[in-house]
C-alpha cells in the first residue's frame, strides 16, 4: 500500500523558482536558491517553520548552491560556477543556448552540475563533474539535467532528465548510465535519497513528491499545496524533516488564487531520515 503524507507551508516568503535545498549540518542551517531571483538563502529549520537568516544576491541567476566544511559557498550561476565570497569563477561552463541547472556534491567532495536547453533543442545538454581545475563530462545527451543524489553507500549516482521524464542510475564514479524508470504524469525535477536508499522525487506540475524504490516502485506520495514542487532535502539535527522547495514560475493570477502557497518552502514528516550532505572540497 502506498503511504500518504501532506506537506505544510513552513514560511511566508514566496520564490519565483525556489530550488536546491542543502542541509549544512556543521552550522545547522538550510541553504536554498531562488534561481530567477538570483539569490541564495540560509535559514533555520524546525518541523513547523523555516526562518531566513541570511541572503546573498547575484547579478544573474543563482541555479544551485553547495557548501564547504568551513562554510564557503559554491554557486552555479547562468554560465559559471563561482565562489560566493570572492565572486571568482571556479569553472566557466556556459553556452549561448543553455544555462546551468541543478548541482550537488559527490561523496568525494566534488561538485557535479548539469545544464538545460533554453530552446526546443533536445539531447544536447551536459552533466559535468569539477575535478579540481578539470571538467569531466558524465553525460552530453540530456535536455533538462535535474535532480542529483547518491545511494547511502555512495556507489550509485541517481540523476534525472526532466523532459523525457527519466530517472537514471550509474555505478559511481565511472560506471555506465542506465535507465531505472520513468515518470510520465508530470515532470520529475529535484530529488534526494533517504537513509534506507529510496528516492524522493519532486514532480513539477502535479503538486506532489513521490517516494520510489531504485527499481521504480511507488512507495509513498507527499501532497504539496503548490502545483510546482521543485526539489527536496532532509534537514534538521536528526535529518528527519523533509524540506520541499516550490515555484511560482509560469503560474497566472488564477493559479495563484487557487494555490496561494505556491513558491513557499514546505516541510513534511515522512517517518524516515535522510543522509548527511557531503561538503564541497575546494
Amino acid at each position: 500500500m502506498t503511504a500518504r503524507f501532506v506537506a505544510r507551508p513552513a514560511g511566508d516568503q514566496a520564490y519565483a523558482l525556489g530550488e536546491g535545498p542543502v542541509w549544512d549540518a556543521e552550522r545547522q542551517r538550510l541553504l536554498w536558491v531562488d534561481i530567477l531571483g538570483g539569490t541564495v538563502h540560509a535559514g533555520t529549520v524546525t518541523p513547523e517553520h523555516i526562518a531566513v537568516t541570511e541572503t546573498w544576491e547575484f547579478d544573474d541567476l543563482a541555479c544551485a548552491v553547495a557548501v564547504s566544511e568551513t562554510g564557503d559557498l559554491l554557486v552555479a550561476t547562468r554560465d559559471d560556477v563561482i565562489r560566493a565570497d570572492s565572486r571568482t569563477a571556479v569553472a566557466r561552463l556556459g553556452r549561448p543556448e543553455s544555462r546551468l541547472n541543478d548541482g550537488a556534491v559527490d561523496p568525494q567532495g566534488r561538485f557535479v552540475v548539469g545544464s538545460m536547453a533554453l530552446d526546443d533543442t533536445q539531447g544536447t545538454q551536459k552533466l559535468v563533474r569539477l575535478d579540481g581545475n578539470a571538467v569531466t563530462v558524465l553525460d552530453d545527451d540530456l535536455t533538462l539535467s535535474n535532480g542529483l543524489a547518491w545511494s547511502p553507500d555512495g556507489r550509485t549516482l541517481y540523476s534525472i532528465d526532466s523532459i523525457p521524464g527519466v530517472i537514471y542510475g550509474r555505478d559511481y564514479p565511472d560506471g555506465v548510465r542506465r535507465k531505472l524508470f520513468g515518470i510520465s504524469d508530470g515532470l520529475p525535477d529535484g530529488l534526494c535519497v533517504d537513509a534506507i536508499g529510496n528516492l524522493w522525487i519532486a514532480v513539477w506540475g502535479r503538486g506532489r513528491l513521490e517516494c520510489r524504490s531504485p527499481a521504480g516502485d511507488l512507495l509513498a506520495v507527499v501532497e504539496v499545496a503548490a502545483p510546482q514542487p521543485t526539489s527536496c532535502a532532509f534537514a534538521g539535527p536528526d535529518l528527519d524533516i523533509l524540506v520541499i522547495t516550490t515555484a511560482t514560475q509560469d503560474l497566472g493570477p488564477a493559479d495563484l488564487t487557487r494555490h496561494p502557497a505556491s513558491g513557499r518552502l514546505f516541510t513534511a514528516d515522512v517517518g524516515v531520515k535522510g543522509l548527511r550532505t557531503p561538503y564541497w572540497i575546494p
